[in-house]
């Protein structure tokens, strides 16, 4: 077991059940690897290694990972049935984990007592934690990074809330020598990185964008938590998320002060499932002042949309660890996440991630 890579995974929803069914499957059936970076040699998928869960979700609470990845609420597709990982899910401190519209889907037992999560983490002897708690429960993203580095093991934070921004995280990761990537996982193929690309195809080609939108929907919890009822029982999209959507979109327009750029959930539709479907329009100018505008419309499955990168993620965090790198691992940071200390062109951040891969860049 000294090659592989101990994981715990914090918050089994969609994106975990696409995580560790893909990895299972992964491992079973090796010729049909697709959707990992290759540049990755130093660990495989068969490394990947998951050792715990953590969850408040009463139904997942005492039940191996293998099988809690299927219970609702989550509804990602069913592609393989992992076999018994030996990786019990845990109960965890709630904090304001739901403080949303997703407090009517997820059932909570008052009875079941939270666990030391660090010290669980510590005794499975986690390399890597990986956060996927609901968008907006910032307290609780800030706590289970915190008990993660005092177990030892670097952070890969899913969600949009600072992690990799955060001074008193950075400090103690960096005293520690573990690493951070973060903040708000990049869809392999998703709406934000499309949207992004086409922003910068304006500039590239000389073009001015004057405004543009994005709109999702789908069926699964995230859009559920999404959706945040308000006093007045309006319902608002999470501000955190929007922000970093929009910064991942716009971030390298010359004029990304001025574009009008609007980014939000739509709705939640139950019965899409983890299916998330997005429309996309940019209006712009060309030469002579002519105007250009783009529509796109995409459908994919979410959830698996981002456990490939959160797999890449996972072992460019071991490779960091074996090399005792402390702190952000800017490069990991800038290409994997849409809300990263340093805002790079994808071309640009995929170079710097392979030089580190090879040991030619710190971090």
């Amino acid at each position: 077991m000294a090659n592989k890579i101990n994981v715990c995974i914090i918050g089994c929803g969609d994106v975990c059940s696409a995580l560790v069914q893909g990895v299972q499957n992964y491992k079973k059936n090796p010729d049909n690897i697709i959707g990992l970076l290759p540049e990755i040699t130093q660990y495989s998928v068969n490394d990947i290694n998951f050792v715990l869960g953590i969850d408040v979700n009463s139904n997942k609470v005492g039940k191996d990972l293998s099988e809690a990845i299927f219970i609702e609420p989550n509804c990602n597709m069913k592609l393989f049935e992992p076999g018994f990982l030996n990786a019990p899910v845990i109960k965890g401190p709630v904090k304001d984990g739901l403080n949303s519209n997703i407090k009517e889907i997820i059932p909570v037992d008052d009875n079941q007592l939270d666990s030391d999560v660090s010290k669980e983490m510590k005794k499975k002897c986690v390399d890597v934690a990986v956060i996927l708690l609901p968008t907006g429960c910032h307290n609780a993203v800030k706590f289970y990074a915190m008990a993660a580095l005092d177990a030892g093991a670097c952070v890969i934070n899913g969600m949009p809330s600072y992690i990799a921004k955060d001074p008193e995280i950075i400090k103690k990761a960096e005293d520690l020598s573990l690493s951070l990537i973060g903040d708000d996982v990049k869809s392999q193929i998703g709406a934000t990185i499309i949207h992004r690309s086409l922003t910068n195809l304006f500039s590239m080609r000389g073009a001015i964008l004057d405004r543009t939108i994005q709109l999702d929907w789908g069926g699964s919890s995230d859009f559920c938590n999404l959706l945040t009822p308000r006093a007045n029982g309006k319902l608002v999209y999470e501000e955190g998320k929007r922000q970093a959507k929009t910064e991942a979109v716009v971030a390298s327009l010359q004029n990304k002060d001025t574009v009008e750029c609007q980014i939000s959930a739509v709705d939640y539709i139950p019965f899409l499932k983890n299916q998330k479907e997005a429309y996309m329009r940019l209006e712009g100018r060309i030469f002579g002042g002519a105007p250009v505008r783009v529509d796109i419309t995409m459908f994919v499955e979410d959830g698996n949309n981002s456990a490939g990168v959160i797999a890449d993620c996972i072992r460019v965090s071991k490779i960091a660890k074996d090399r005792k790198i402390g702190g952000v691992l800017h490069s990991a940071c800038s290409f994997f996440n849409k809300h990263p200390p340093e805002q790079l062109d994808d071309y640009i951040a995929k170079i710097r991630l392979v030089e580190f891969i090879e040991n030619k860049r710190e971090r």
